[in-house]
């Protein structure tokens, strides 16, 4: 989400009902989203059900060429030191999973301020949300214990939260990076390691 985006906009734009779009992100009310929440704009994917064996599967994706990178204006730095487990897809993975040990901190990978820290979306347990500026976010998922508020201004490399598998089979941080509203694999804006 964006500054001045409003779940009626955001419906519109992917031609969804605002319904859909509440219903998805378990939002009780549609007008209770905020600068920097991820939604999902497409329902979780259904799970087998009986009765529909004749039913033929959905079309596999096609994986497009990933474009250059857009030019970032600020210095990413990598949030923890682990093995990269995961890496960006840009369809099942929109960031990377790096491997770590519970309590281990993870630390911000740029200066911004705090927009989101909570557990309002399942799939990313205990969640922070930095914003460096305004194209530019990156995302804190299954952390153990958040370090961090939100409106809180942080510095870049300082801890944030403690690596957790809140959300996750294992302990793990998922990292994610958005450029003016869009994930993008982080690798390439990340210094070579």
């Amino acid at each position: 989400m964006q500054s001045g985006d409003t779940l009626y906009r955001i419906a519109r734009k992917y031609k969804q009902t605002v319904g859909s779009l509440a219903r998805w992100n378990q939002l009780s009310d549609s007008s209770s989203i905020q600068t920097g929440q991820l939604l999902r704009i497409q329902p979780p994917s259904a799970g087998k059900t009986a009765g529909k064996a004749n039913r033929p599967p959905p079309p596999k994706a096609v994986e497009k060429p990933a474009p250059p990178p857009a030019k970032l204006d600020i210095k990413l730095q990598w949030p923890v030191a682990g093995a990269l487990l995961a890496s960006f897809d840009g369809n099942r993975n929109k960031g990377v999973d790096i491997a770590g040990s519970a309590g281990d901190e993870i630390h911000a990978a740029a200066a911004g301020k705090v927009v989101y820290a909570g557990k309002g979306i399942r799939a990313y347990g205990n969640l922070l949300i930095i914003k460096h500026n305004e194209d530019t976010l990156t995302a804190y998922a299954h952390n153990q214990q958040l370090l961090v508020n939100e409106g809180d201004q942080v510095g870049a490399g300082q801890a944030i939260a403690t690596m957790g598998d809140s959300g996750a089979n294992r302990v793990k941080l998922h990292f994610e990076l958005r450029l003016r509203g869009q994930a993008v694999d982080p690798v390439p804006y990340l210094p070579p390691r």
